[in-house]
Formats: C-alpha cells, sequence, structure tokens
C-alpha cells in the first residue's frame, strides 16, 4: 500500500521507472535513451528524466538491464546532447514568436525563469541548469533565441550532458551495489530523487519572493521620506 501511494505520487505510470522496465522489458533502455532526447530539446518539460537515469543505473547493477555501464552513459549523454542540440536549432529558427506563446508547457513564464537563470549563470547555465526541472527543458531553447554562438553553446552542453548523466546514473548504480533491496522500493528512492530536484526551484522561489519584500520595503521608505519632506522643509523656513 505505501509503495504505491509512493508510485501514485510520482505521476502517470508511464512516468514510472519500475512500470516501463516490467510493461516493455529489453525495450526499457531504447524507452530511457528516447524520454531523455525529448525532455532536452522538444520543449516538453514534465518528463522523468532525472529519476529515469538514476533508475538505470540501479537496474543495471541488479542485473534487470543487461547493458554495459559505460555504454549506456555514453548512449544517455548522447541523447542528451543531441536534444539540446534539437532545441537549441528550434529556438534559433523560430525565435521570438515561439517565445510568446502561451501554452500548458510552451510559455512566457517558463522562458522568463529560464532568462533569469542564463543571466545569474551565464555559459555555465547550461550545465547547472541540467539539474533544474524545467529550467533543463527550456535553457538550450533560450540560448537559441539569443543566437548563442554555436561552438560554445555545444561545448558548454556536451559538459553539462556528461555531468548530468554520469552523476545520476552512476548515483543509481553504486546504490544498488551496495543496497540490491533497494529495487524492492525503488519508488521511494525515485522519489527521493524528484524531490531533490526540485530544491533549486524552491530555493529560487524563496529567493524571489525576498527580493521583492526588500523592493516593497524599499519603495514604502522612499514613499514615505517623500511624504515627510515637505514639513520638514516648512520646519527650516520657520
Amino acid at each position: 500500500m505505501h509503495a504505491l501511494a509512493a508510485a501514485s505520487a510520482l505521476g502517470p505510470k508511464w512516468m514510472d521507472p519500475t512500470y516501463l522496465l516490467q510493461q516493455y522489458g529489453t525495450a526499457f533502455f531504447a524507452i530511457a535513451l528516447i524520454i531523455v532526447f525529448v525532455e532536452c530539446g522538444l520543449l516538453f518539460p514534465i518528463l522523468p528524466g532525472d529519476s529515469l537515469l538514476f533508475a538505470v543505473g540501479l537496474f543495471i547493477a541488479t542485473g534487470q538491464v543487461h547493458i554495459n555501464l559505460f555504454v549506456a552513459m555514453a548512449a544517455l549523454s548522447a541523447a542528451a546532447f543531441l536534444g539540446n542540440v534539437v532545441g537549441y536549432e528550434i529556438g534559433r529558427g523560430v525565435g521570438r514568436p515561439l517565445y510568446k506563446r502561451q501554452g500548458r508547457f510552451i510559455n512566457t513564464a517558463n522562458f522568463d525563469k529560464t532568462n533569469v537563470f542564463f543571466d545569474k549563470y551565464g555559459n555555465r547555465a547550461l550545465v547547472l541548469g541540467r539539474f533544474v526541472p524545467i529550467v533543463r527543458t527550456f535553457i538550450t531553447v533560450v540560448a537559441g533565441i539569443g543566437r548563442m554562438h554555436r561552438r560554445r553553446f555545444f561545448g558548454w552542453s556536451a559538459i553539462g550532458a556528461v555531468a548530468w548523466v554520469v552523476s545520476l546514473t552512476l548515483l543509481g548504480y553504486f546504490l544498488g551495489q551496495a543496497f540490491p533491496g533497494l529495487t524492492k522500493n525503488i519508488e521511494y528512492a525515485v522519489l527521493l530523487i524528484v524531490l531533490v530536484s526540485l530544491i533549486p526551484m524552491v530555493v529560487e522561489v524563496i529567493k524571489h519572493r525576498r527580493e521583492a519584500r526588500e523592493v516593497v520595503t524599499e519603495i514604502g521608505d522612499a514613499a514615505t521620506e517623500s511624504s515627510d519632506s515637505p514639513s520638514e522643509s516648512r520646519d527650516r523656513l520657520r
């Protein structure tokens, strides 16, 4: 019962790596490649990229997926990088009209969040953004819209793809080796990965609200000072 509750918290069944493995068997890894590619380039930000990479490492460690670990990480890194390239070219080709679209996932708010992230971290955003849901999907499109130099984009994007894939896949692999029974409670492990991946977003929201309060306070203080100034002027004239 607890496992089912944890699984339901992750969303639809197709977002659960265990379900995908049980449903598709040997095709699981190919599906993982497709999901990583789509999430990194085709503007569909709710796919389970983080948890899926973790699960791939875990399943390899426990013998449920029969593929060499290094081959798997190389293939997943290539899928993530190629997804980025597609996203970049979409942004570069379509440009501003895409930015103004107000769809469920493709909307100005998501692009604005990504722009703020890009402005704050510069080129490093292509690496750090890999670990932030939503930003991971839109960062490459923003780079394309801004016509970031292709060579610079490809270099930083490749570093980000490898860092993201290797870190999460190895985490799943080593935990799978240390705790083989983890596969029986993978719902909890995946849920933890999802929650951890949301931490940067929560931190940014808290920071944004704090900065907004500070601005409001400064405006209020300035308004108070301006309202006091006429009486002060009259006192000086007396």
